[in-house]
């Protein structure tokens, strides 16, 4: 199998991120993929810390590193495709206006999905035709989605149109700022990289569908995936870059080896 560990380089790597990794190395031939589209708060500093963390823990990937920032002309085909299909549509909502129309009276408590309040629909009849528009946001209309199918760990799954019609709706493929997004992102540069099981936290699982729903639409082989349990602290939170504190580096200063890191993960996934 050909997996991928995929970090961002805005913070330290933490044991998530080691767990994530060991994961992906132990299923296939882990391949490495820098998701630096952020081009604010992506640094050259972390990004020369992940390799560095990625050898001290003994791991190695296959193949060149890919970069985001480097890969923008290949979101953009994608994206013209979509649209000169009709399947996009331009949206000028903030998150205001998404919470206030989707918390009408008429609508109930906005239902929430992997992005957050599940789009009301608001801009879907804005204009589509002519080339495709730059510098805003575009969504995917959810309507235009079937029936869906892939495997989770050897057991298949299936989400109906309506269902992601419904709890998912239209996601957004380009913001305004960076170009693109991070569900299609990774959806090209999986296949770009021959990825054959995607390995990742439970905390994507619900995003899912979204990415196989475009692998059909772009016509992209679709991977098997495996959603593995996420390393929390003693309280049971997960953990979030910003925890410093539980960063591999300070593991490394506090005089841990590798291996002990390794297997105290591999034991229990709670951090020390």
């Amino acid at each position: 199998m050909i997996t991928r560990f995929a970090p961002s380089p805005t913070g330290p790597l933490h044991l998530g991120h080691a767990w994530a990794a060991m994961v992906a190395d132990d299923l296939g031939r882990m391949h490495l993929r820098i998701e630096d589209i952020d081009r604010q708060r992506s640094k050259p500093e972390w990004e020369a810390a992940i390799f560095d963390d990625l050898r001290w823990l003994g791991l190695d990937w296959s193949g060149p590193v890919m970069r985001q920032s480097e890969r923008m002309a290949a979101y953009g085909a994608a994206l013209d495709r979509l649209w000169a299909a009709g399947l996009l549509f331009p949206c000028t909502c903030n998150r205001r206006d998404i919470l206030a129309a989707a918390s009408a009276p008429q609508e109930g408590a906005p239902l929430l999905g992997p992005d957050g309040v599940v789009y009301p629909g608001t801009c879907r009849g804005a204009p589509r035709g002519g080339a495709r528009p730059n510098g805003m946001a575009l969504r995917l209309d959810a309507r235009a989605v079937g029936d869906l199918h892939w495997v989770e760990r050897d057991k298949p799954r299936t989400m109906d149109a309506a269902t992601f019609r419904d709890t998912i709706g239209d996601v957004v493929l380009a913001r305004r700022d960076f170009g693109t997004s991070y569900h299609l992102a990774v959806t090209v540069d999986d296949a770009a990289q021959g990825i054959t099981l995607v390995t990742r936290g439970h905390d994507l699982k619900e995003a899912t569908p979204i990415h196989v729903a475009l692998q059909g639409m772009l016509d992209l082989p679709r991977p098997t995936y495996h959603h593995h349990d996420l390393v929390r602290d003693a309280e049971g939170r997960r953990l979030a870059k910003r925890d410093d504190a539980r960063s591999i580096a300070s593991y490394r200063a506090a005089g841990w080896t590798a291996q002990a890191l390794k297997d105290r993960l591999r034991q229990s996934r709670i951090a020390p």
